[in-house]
């Protein structure tokens, strides 16, 4: 390290203000009371039958509110005379093991206690069915002995590809409800056709499974609730598309358009199922999707605690910390890469000791001329974009920006003995 250290000794690293970017925060005041009254609508919870086992399928996001969702659903299901189980309805996470998956939810606060239903878990699944194309369609094998099947999920931009549909109900049956055998078949043809197989996948699962209705929900930019519909099984691909325009129009951002180095103090699938999205990163894990600043370097430094180690996405950055490194499951990290067959997200970056010459690394070799005027921003994570910390030499565009407030005055960024921010 000694070599490193004398390269980067003599790169600055800029000082930083903490700025407020405002967002349209247009929010559900209820979110829960909004989603009982969906519930009561026609083509929802009146579609199931006294004794009927019904699959409540969840997935593995930070879903906002998503415990009380899922209370709520299976309280109405019972209300109706239905018999709730829960099944994990997210592909390949959690290690891409039943007890993995279980775990996942049990950190989103989905517990059998809590929920008052069981959960029950498996890898195992039921092919139902073929593409034309060749690919098998499956579903995990509990939801596929039930007799009625419901799906919570929110809608938002995939991170790998563009289309009609990308992510949400649609794709929480195809690869949710397909486990990781589905999640592998969905992707097997990569992402440029997966515009394509995910609709066609939730369409034959939608007409071979008693897929009762789904449950959208839509964000705004500061992770709340702002849309929350029931849809009956028949309108879910329809209202998708519409719903999809909307998830866009509330997506957080960064307000810079050119950024010389982005510093994400922590990346993980609670986050992002890259890791962080690429969405506001503007960093893909293939040529199918764009949109976002133009990020000359960009460095992670720390894995969240809920992730579990999955570290997938950091491949996608251009430095990392030894410390990220040394709490990376690679194991379940590959298995993302095997999975989707998108494996650049899952190498190592290039590794520093600490975040102090990580980021002097991301400066170094940005591609600017004078170091002293690097356009450098740091985020806590990609979910989290209301009050960021931006480099001086970005205050004047900032000032001048009607969506952004500047907080404090320029200061050094703090390291602690171990070479890290505080």
């Amino acid at each position: 390290m000694s070599v490193l250290r004398t390269l980067l000794q003599d790169i600055p690293i800029p000082q930083m203000v903490r700025i407020r970017q405002k967002f349209d925060g247009t929010k559900l005041e209820d979110p829960v009371q909004a989603l009982r009254e969906e519930l009561g609508k026609p083509g929802a919870v009146d579609r199931i039958r006294p004794g009927q086992r019904v699959a409540v399928a969840v997935g593995s996001r930070g879903v906002a509110n998503i415990a009380d969702f899922t209370r709520v659903t299976i309280e109405a299901i019972k209300a109706a005379g239905g018999e709730p189980f829960i099944v994990p309805c997210m592909g390949s996470h959690g290690g891409a093991t039943a007890a993995g998956q279980t775990e996942v939810l049990h950190h989103l606060g989905v517990t059998e206690e809590a929920m008052g239903a069981p959960i029950l878990s498996s890898m195992e699944v039921v092919e139902i069915d073929q593409l034309p194309n060749g690919l098998p369609v499956y579903v995990d094998k509990y939801a596929s002995e039930a007799d009625a099947i419901v799906v919570i999920n929110r809608v938002k931009p995939h991170t790998a590809f563009r289309g009609r549909i990308e992510s949400g109900i649609m794709k929480m049956i195809a690869i949710g409800l397909g486990k990781q055998k589905g999640a592998e078949a969905c992707h097997q043809l990569g992402f440029k056709y997966m515009a394509e197989n995910v609709p066609a996948m939730a369409k034959i699962m939608i007409d071979k499974l008693p897929i009762v209705f789904g449950v959208a929900l839509v964000e705004n930019a500061y992770d709340e609730t702002c849309l929350v519909e029931v849809l009956p099984a028949e309108q879910i691909e329809e209202r998708e598309v519409d719903l999809l325009e909307i998830a866009k129009s509330r997506l957080p951002k960064i307000l810079f358009e050119q950024i010389d180095v982005l510093v994400i103090d922590y990346i993980g699938k609670n986050i992002s199922g890259d890791g962080m999205d690429p969405n506001v990163t503007g960093r893909y894990p293939t040529p199918y999707a764009h949109g976002g600043p133009d990020v000359s370097k960009m460095v992670v430094l720390d894995l969240t605690h809920e992730t579990k180690g999955n570290a997938n996405g950091v491949g996608t950055a251009d430095f990392t910390t030894q410390r990220l490194v040394d709490k990376t499951d690679l194991a379940a990290t590959y298995a993302n890469g095997l999975t989707s067959t998108v494996c650049a997200p899952t190498k190592i970056a290039t590794t520093l000791e600490n975040d102090f010459y990580a980021i002097k690394a991301a400066v170094k070799t940005c591609n600017i001329l004078d170091y002293t005027k690097c356009r450098l921003v740091r985020i806590q994570d990609t979910l989290h974009l209301g009050e960021i910390e931006i480099s001086v030499n970005l205050l004047e565009e900032a000032r001048r920006h009607p969506d952004i407030e500047v907080l404090t005055e320029a200061y050094e960024l703090k390291f602690n003995e171990k070479g890290n921010l505080r």
